[in-house]
């Protein structure tokens, strides 16, 4: 008979078991995950909205012999997250024979270095070509075959129409997946994998093959058909003009979505795609055609074709512009494209060059979860330019204490933000019950508008805390509340301003702002990385 003693010991050895297991279960519920609520998104990362303040590195900088530079850039630029490329060709350089050193190198480097991972599959597509695919893909043009022109020639893109491509690069995507659950399921270093690069075709809409040729003669898939809401018909019948590109989408489409769903089956982490966007011809003067397979690679969720993908990938959870136009007029209007009640906003590149910075404010404005400039490490060597990107470094240095607090104000719909533009140097944002007046540019003397900047860079944040509490902060830029009709000070007060910073989710007062610091509006005057609490009353 078990004495009781004994029976105590196994008793509290099964609660021990039980408590672990319990562990081991939230642990695994806290895998980065993407959350939708009011037709807002989040991406949660250890159970809470996580801010991507991201740094993408340069195509051959994924390499361990280039990882110190690499850390020290994203330490200087404040991310934190790298964005960096996993390379097929690297991967597998035998088929069927995996090289994980790569992967490891900057899963343990994110450690080491306390930030984040975002992986990019540079697989079949990269920047619409072949060029990272292995050798043993690219020697083999009959099981793999390439995109053929019309006139007959072939091009360096593999075909979205060649089931072995297919196969090879689903079962090399399982393969890293499947290591980084062996490697990262508990850490969470990795939060999302970006699957393929900027996919389609450049030198041909589509593929002009034989096999291709033939399918294209046929009927268009019923699943097409249903999402499109017209009639049956060949390709050209149905779609006219468009027949060719939209072909190219439709089996694309379907190709990334089959890779990401076996990807996900093995590690069930966000997966997402990033899109080379259209552009107008006067924004990107080496591309002077808005033509698919021409300015853009043909087959990729631009603009036009962003619901259309939404629909025939549904396992890819987030598409993402990359956004290479400083025009403001450009960059809203894309932001606008990819921010969807089915698409949260995510920019996965954008121009490394000051005049890009305050193109995060308008993405936070608009619900982003995620902003990476791209080039950021310096090779010596960059197509956008060698000078460090120094305005991104002071928002994110600006920022990054309170990523946290700004993602989970963001998914609650409590953040506005404001930017300034040539002209609109006084903007207003409304709260409903308290508004608030944005000034750009300094001095701003009394009586007078204001002035604005020389470079239009001016911006703020404005987040709501409670119905009489904000926090704000800004670069170039005064912030006045005010109730609504009455001017600042009409029937309101601020109780009290606070300057502090968040430290692991806690505000910490640093000191009070009164007098000139809030008479006049609170003013966050270049060069301070200032942000304050404000308490308001009515009287």
């Amino acid at each position: 008979m078990m004495s009781n003693a004994v029976l105590n010991r196994f008793l509290r050895l099964g609660v021990a078991c039980l408590t672990l297991a319990l562990i081991g279960a939230a642990q695994a519920e806290e895998a980065p995950k993407l959350v939708h609520k009011d037709g807002r998104y989040a991406l949660f990362v250890d159970g809470k909205p996580f801010l991507m303040l991201g740094g993408q590195i340069h195509n051959s900088s994924g390499w361990p012999s280039e990882l110190p530079q690499v850390f020290e850039s994203i330490a200087a630029l404040h991310a934190n997250t790298m964005e960096a490329p996993v390379y097929w060709e690297q991967m597998e350089p035998t088929e069927g024979h995996f090289d994980f050193s790569n992967v490891d190198a900057l899963v343990q480097g994110a450690r080491q270095h306390k930030v984040r991972l975002a992986l990019l599959w540079f697989g079949t597509w990269k920047n619409g070509q072949m060029h990272y695919a292995p050798e043993w893909v690219k020697t083999d043009t009959k099981r793999f075959p390439r995109m053929i022109r019309n006139d007959g020639e072939p091009t360096d893109v593999l075909s979205a129409n060649g089931h072995a491509t297919l196969e090879a690069d689903k079962a090399a995507f399982v393969a890293l997946m499947r290591h980084l659950k062996e490697v990262d399921s508990d850490a969470h270093t990795v939060i999302t994998v970006q699957v393929e690069n900027e996919s389609g075709g450049i030198g041909t809409v589509r593929d002009f093959s034989a096999a291709a040729n033939a399918t294209f003669a046929g009927p268009v898939p019923a699943d097409l058909l249903a999402i499109v809401h017209k009639p049956a018909g060949t390709w050209f019948q149905v779609f006219g003009g468009e027949a060719d590109e939209t072909f190219q989408v439709y089996y694309q489409a379907k190709y990334i979505n089959e890779i990401t769903a076996a990807g996900k089956a093995e590690f069930a982490i966000p997966l997402y795609i990033n899109v080379w966007v259209s552009y107008p011809p006067a924004e990107l003067p080496e591309r002077r055609l808005d033509q698919p397979g021409v300015g853009y690679p043909s087959g990729g969720p631009v603009q036009k074709f962003v619901g259309l993908w939404r629909a025939l990938a549904p396992a890819v959870e987030f598409i993402g512009p990359d956004i290479y136009s400083d025009d403001s007029g450009f960059y809203v209007d894309t932001i606008h494209a990819y921010r969807r009640a089915d698409n949260p906003l995510w920019i996965p590149e954008t121009g490394r060059g000051d005049s890009f910075a305050k193109f995060l404010f308008y993405a936070l404005g608009n619900g982003a979860m995620g902003f990476a400039p791209f080039g950021i490490d310096q090779t010596g060597w960059n197509i956008l330019g060698n000078d460090p990107p120094k305005a991104h470094a002071a928002n994110f240095a600006l920022l990054g204490p309170m990523s946290r607090e700004i993602a989970q104000w963001n998914f609650d719909g409590k953040l506005k933000t404001s930017v300034e533009e040539p002209g609109q140097a006084q903007q207003e944002l409304d709260f409903g019950a308290w508004q608030v007046t944005v000034s750009f540019g300094f001095p701003q003397n009394d009586g007078r508008r204001p002035p604005g900047t020389k470079d239009a860079h001016g911006v703020a944040l404005v987040a709501q805390i409670g119905p009489d509490e904000f926090v704000v902060t800004g670069i170039d830029a005064s912030i006045s509340f005010h109730l609504p009709g009455k001017l600042a000070g009409q029937r309101m007060q601020i109780l009290s301003a606070e300057q502090g910073r968040y430290e692991n989710g806690e505000w910490k007062k640093l000191r009070l702002w009164n007098g000139d610091e809030t008479d006049r509006g609170l003013s966050f005057v270049p060069g301070e990385a200032s942000v304050v609490r404000v308490r308001l009353g009515k009287f």
